[in-house]
């Protein structure tokens, strides 16, 4: 019996072990702990996927479900921070308030985050989300507002692009700012993942609205995700099996984004969907990587060009050419309006070169950009400098966001 037990016990010891190890690069932050935290995120989307397939739920429920424990449930202040919760346009948010103003207000910065996850999962409310604002509000001495913008499948694209920029306009009002005695000069745009690419299209518009009269005095972008035309970067190439965010993940939010038949992913990464046309050749001239990326990022990859394109993908999914969703395809004339950006990058994230060209074409737009670059970083990686699993290369970028805030906000 003894021995039955021993046996069992080390064949389950070899599969979670199978199941976990990585072979991860020796230069990515405590390649162990995203190991273990990796598997077990794979874990929940692989439950979640499995219950789809067995016509129990939808693709993403059990995910989103299992992110729901992590929720902060009721807000929550301090003495020094004063959480509530409202609406801004008809869009749910959360505002974080600095208290030290109370006693003898005065003018505050202002910030609007928008969180990741796909356009599909995640909340501001998520423990690590509520103490990134937190934290934000607190050493910045600032007003955040988290905008709690639907998702997916209940929402696709435009809907989450268009609560974005709903509830930035309300946000960026006289009335508004006046009540949460926010300085109308000193209000920036922010989000991380899905969200930055939510902070990027919302900084356009408003850029080019001539009905607003306060603008964002600047912009900062996490790890965005700002094109789906080329899933073959070097970046998308190099870590395409690295945690947290793995390249067929990232091609199926896109699809649950834009509304897309997932089983099209396949397409989408032999890039199948960007066959020669006039309408594609001009879009990838904005995101050719061999012109727009340094060269130490491209490294020996290779552009990839479809063997078998199929033109009927971009008329089932004309989102991947519309600029509210890809803001890299936007014109030279429009980066030019943009305020001055930040944008943080990660050497172990397929998005990188998303952000490393986006930060090539607005400088050669003449557009003053910050480019902060980790080479120990993985996607997703500031968020935890909060939660369960933090990390040094969380405390290190959220420790220099804080510190670009500080000095241009």
């Amino acid at each position: 019996m003894m021995r039955s037990i021993l046996i069992v016990a080390l064949l389950l010891s070899i599969a979670a072990a199978y199941y976990i190890y990585l072979p991860l690069p020796s230069t990515i932050s405590e390649p162990w702990k995203l190991m273990f935290m990796d598997a077990i995120l794979r874990g929940v989307m692989h439950v979640s996927f499995f219950a789809h397939n067995l016509g129990l739920s939808r693709p993403f429920d059990v995910a989103k479900y299992a992110a729901s424990w992590d929720e902060i449930k009721a807000p929550q202040s301090s003495q020094t921070i004063r959480v509530t919760e409202t609406y801004f346009g008809g869009v749910q948010a959360q505002v974080f308030e600095s208290t030290q103003a109370d006693q003898e207000p005065y003018l505050k910065r202002g910030i609007i985050y928008f969180h990741g996850g796909g356009w599909t999962l995640g909340s501001g409310k998520m423990q690590t989300y509520y103490l990134q604002c937190w934290s934000m509000a607190e050493q910045l001495d600032a007003v955040v507002i988290s905008i709690e913008y639907r998702l997916t499948p209940e929402a696709r694209f435009p809907d989450q692009y268009n609560e974005a920029v709903q509830a930035s306009k309300h946000i960026l009002t006289a009335e508004v700012l006046s009540l949460y005695f926010i300085d109308p000069k000193r209000v920036a745009v922010s989000g991380d993942s899905a969200g930055a690419n939510l902070a990027a299209a919302v900084a356009q518009q408003m850029a080019l609205d001539h009905s607003a009269s306060i603008k964002f005095k600047v912009q900062a972008l996490l790890y965005p995700v700002l094109q789906a035309l080329d899933f073959n970067t070097p970046s998308y190439q190099q870590n395409g099996h690295i945690p947290i965010l793995h390249r067929p993940l990232m091609a199926r939010f896109w699809l649950e984004y834009l509304n897309g038949d997932p089983r099209l992913v396949t397409s989408l990464l032999a890039n199948n969907h960007t066959v020669q046309s006039q309408e594609t050749e001009a879009a990838r001239a904005k995101i050719n990587w061999t012109r727009l990326l340094p060269v130490a990022f491209q490294k020996s990859y290779k552009p990839v060009f479809p063997l078998d394109g199929d033109p009927k993908l971009l008329e089932m999914l004309p989102g991947l050419l519309d600029v509210r969703a890809a803001p890299l395809l936007a014109e030279t004339e429009v980066l030019k309006a943009v305020p001055p950006a930040y944008i943080m990058t990660c050497e172990h994230d397929v998005l990188r070169d998303d952000g490393l060209m986006y930060a090539t074409r607005l400088q050669q737009a003449g557009v003053h950009v910050t480019l902060d670059h980790y080479e120990d970083g993985f996607h997703g990686c500031l968020s935890f400098a909060f939660g369960p699993f933090r990390f040094s290369v969380g405390f290190k970028s959220f420790r220099n966001y804080i510190r670009w805030m500080v000095e241009n906000l």
